[in-house]
């Protein structure tokens, strides 16, 4: 039996690296071969947990026809955000819970998507429909994901069924919901020593609408000088990204995890949009985002409609 590859989106996160693993488990323990890997290196938030959950950091692959012809994929699914060779191989499987877009298969496929804040969440329900215990470690790392992606319950994107999640994760990892999460989330602010490329890296996703190119990152911060105390920096190398990608529009939305809010940092031919996305006024390309945390839900989609209208 071949092996299968299981993987998050390119920059992966937290949910992206720990759904890989804890969905490989799952798939091997009713009887398939599967492997968890990355298309990218963990950023500090992600390495935290898988330290503190003793969990060795995956193997990193950019390629994936040339060891195997099947792929599973998590906490994502539009091709563009996958594997370079992803219209090469065949999908068994996908588990996530954006929207689905750019996605298409020649063979039928296990497709498992909801309207929740965490690929772990419906990983959490696929364990208990197969009857498989979740070990401690996994347990820790599937909880990981759920504060990361819900920013500790905060996000507009958190659900119920996500918090409950989270508890009932923590009671089999040994750990304090609150407190774990806290430090998991500050372990992920710690980019003093990041260059302005590494951070725009960190959390990215492309999407296209109408024809034009975008790309947003998002950095996670407890100070917003933390992070524009390096804008002269950020402004060239979001530059350079946007002449070698031809990008319309790029937006860098910097959280602030204990205050819920955004501060963006607009560049591109396109960045006008983004004015009327979120009816702000752009002052030397920087506006604030009140009560703004979630990329999925209150970036993206604004962004996307007012793309649609031009």
């Amino acid at each position: 039996m071949s092996k299968i590859l299981i993987f998050g989106h390119l920059n992966p996160d937290t949910d992206a690296i720990t759904s890989a693993i804890s969905f490989s488990y799952l798939q091997n323990a009713i009887g398939k071969n599967t492997e968890p890997v990355a298309l990218g290196i963990p950023n500090d938030e992600t390495q935290y947990a898988l330290d503190y959950f003793k969990t060795k950091t995956l193997r990193v692959i950019t390629k994936a026809s040339e060891e195997t012809l099947e792929v599973m994929l998590v906490d994502h699914n539009e091709f563009q955000q996958s594997v370079s060779d992803i219209s090469d191989l065949t999908i068994g499987a996908v588990i996530d819970h954006h929207r689905i877009s750019n996605f298409q298969t020649v063979n039928p496929l296990y497709y498992r998507a909801e309207p929740v804040g965490c690929t772990q969440t419906i990983i959490l329900k696929l364990f208990k429909e197969n009857h498989i215990q979740i070990p401690p470690e996994i347990a820790g790392l599937m909880l990981s994901g759920i504060i990361s992606d819900t920013l500790l319950f905060k996000s507009p994107t958190c659900t119920e069924e996500d918090i409950k999640a989270a508890h009932e994760l923590a009671s089999i990892a040994g750990v304090n919901v609150n407190v774990y999460g806290l430090d998991l989330l500050k372990a992920g602010t710690n980019i003093s020593d990041k260059k302005a490329e590494e951070l725009l890296s960190m959390d990215a996703k492309s999407f296209e609408v109408d024809g034009k190119k975008v790309r947003v990152a998002q950095i996670n911060c407890v100070d917003f000088n933390d992070v524009f105390c390096k804008k002269a920096e950020l402004i060239n190398a979001i530059n350079k990204e946007i002449s070698i990608q031809n990008y319309d529009l790029f937006l860098l939305v910097v959280t602030n995890i204990l205050d819920s809010d955004s501060k963006i940092l607009v560049l591109g031919n396109a960045a006008p949009i983004a004015e009327n996305a979120f009816g702000i006024t752009l002052h030397e390309n920087e506006a604030i985002l009140k009560g703004v945390v979630s990329r999925k839900k209150q970036i993206i989609p604004p962004l996307t409609k007012a793309l649609s209208n031009k």
